[in-house]
């Protein structure tokens, strides 16, 4: 694996959130800590059967329809092939919702996305978080993705829109390949947040946008992400009622980690209702 930056147009950085007063609600969001179990006790149910997922990623994949450019959120995108492709799921237009960044004031809360600083995507696909975040004012965009398609379809969405000289593109798995010493304002992650067995192997690399197996990179995330983070910095979190929310409390307790949930957003996706959330993951504090 390379860990060569691609110099292209990005950026992206949400503000730091203010210290909200004792029970102060957040709009469509959840008081307390830790995200809301939506997984009926952590068993496997429709919703976040991991066969269905790889089905959908499947179709996705090899649907006949696939294109090379799509629209969203107004604007025109490029799609390379083993690409996460954002016609097929409204999972990426409801992530630019969540953040702020969809242009559909009201709907989502408080933008988290606009004004200077800086903003480290982990798995940007086709880069349309990325881009969209450097196109809202962020000053410094880093994109990461496991998978080299990924990366080459991020730089060209980058030089699309003009941002190109404030984004810079990694190969990396995770946090492997940012560079030593990186500090950001805001570290996002959209998840593949269904759980698969941990015996379960990749068959593809577009797999790897659906399902993590054993959720290990999910501990791996949340152990590690602090570790980028300025000093007022944020760690963002794109989950949903496909994953499982019990497992991924537990895993953040047992790295000392809080989950609050900031806003959340339902949808229906094919016979689906998919209530989509956006978390936030602080270090908890000694007891």
């Amino acid at each position: 694996m390379t860990g060569t930056p691609h110099r292209t147009r990005h950026a992206v950085t949400p503000p730091p959130s203010r210290k909200r007063p004792a029970g102060e609600t957040i709009p469509g969001g959840h008081r307390g800590s830790g995200a809301r179990s939506h997984d009926n006790g952590g068993h496997m149910n429709r919703l976040t059967d991991y066969g269905r997922s790889l089905a959908r990623s499947r179709a996705a994949r090899l649907h006949a329809d696939r294109r090379n450019t799509f629209t969203l959120a107004g604007r025109e995108w490029d799609l390379l092939d083993e690409v996460f492709a954002p016609p097929f799921s409204v999972s990426s237009g409801i992530a630019l919702e969540l953040l702020g960044l969809g242009g559909t004031p009201g709907t989502s809360g408080t933008p988290e996305t606009s004004g200077p600083g800086s903003f480290l995507e982990v798995g940007c696909g086709t880069g349309i978080i990325a881009v969209s975040a450097a196109l809202a004012g962020c000053e410094r965009v880093t994109a990461l993705d496991i998978s080299e398609p990924a990366v080459r379809n991020t730089v060209m969405n980058a030089e699309r829109h003009g941002v190109a000289d404030r984004l810079t593109v990694v190969h990396s798995d995770l946090f492997e390949n940012v560079p030593a010493g990186r500090k950001f304002d805001t570290v996002y992650w959209h998840s593949n947040l269904v759980l698969a067995p941990p015996e379960y192997r990749h068959k593809t690399i577009h797999e790897r946008a659906y399902v993590d197996p054993g959720y290990r990179d999910h501990r791996r995330f949340l152990a590690d992400a602090p570790s980028f983070l300025t000093e007022n910095g944020r760690i963002l979190l794109h989950f949903s009622n496909r994953g499982n929310t019990a497992r991924l409390n537990a895993i953040a307790a047992e790295n000392g980690r809080e989950v609050r949930e900031l806003r959340s957003l339902r949808v229906h996706e094919g016979d689906d209702l998919v209530e989509h959330v956006l978390l936030e993951i602080s270090v908890a504090e000694p007891s």
